[in-house]
């Protein structure tokens, strides 16, 4: 697996978006080798190099608006040209709406 190595902001960014989507039942756990949001034991979003990638479901309308945002793509863990297919990672350009992204993984969850 490919190791995404974070910014200090980047970092920053992510800890607090976990710290705003806490009171929706999000922890923060291991994923992938990643810090990742978690809803129980299912992962929702993880921190990515200068990314979030959260899991909106392929077919939703979350899913698309996601990749539609500046530089956002299909989560590719392991860098190898296998992509989540239910997993968008947003940039740290898109950082403002990643709060609204994770509040669409959490749905997609339940």
């Amino acid at each position: 697996m490919e190791k995404a190595i974070s910014s200090p902001l980047a970092v920053a960014d992510f800890e607090a978006l976990a710290a705003d989507l806490a009171g929706l039942g999000v922890t923060v756990g291991k994923m992938f080798g990643a810090t990742s949001l978690m809803v129980g034991n299912k992962a929702i979003g993880c921190l990515h190099g200068d990314g979030v990638a959260f899991k909106l479901g392929r077919d939703s309308r979350a899913h698309a608006a996601a990749l539609e945002l500046p530089g956002a793509t299909l989560f590719d863990p392991s860098g190898m040209g296998r992509p989540f297919k239910d997993w968008v990672v947003a940039p740290l350009a898109c950082a403002e709406r990643w709060a609204d992204l994770g509040e669409a993984a959490i749905e997609a969850v339940r």
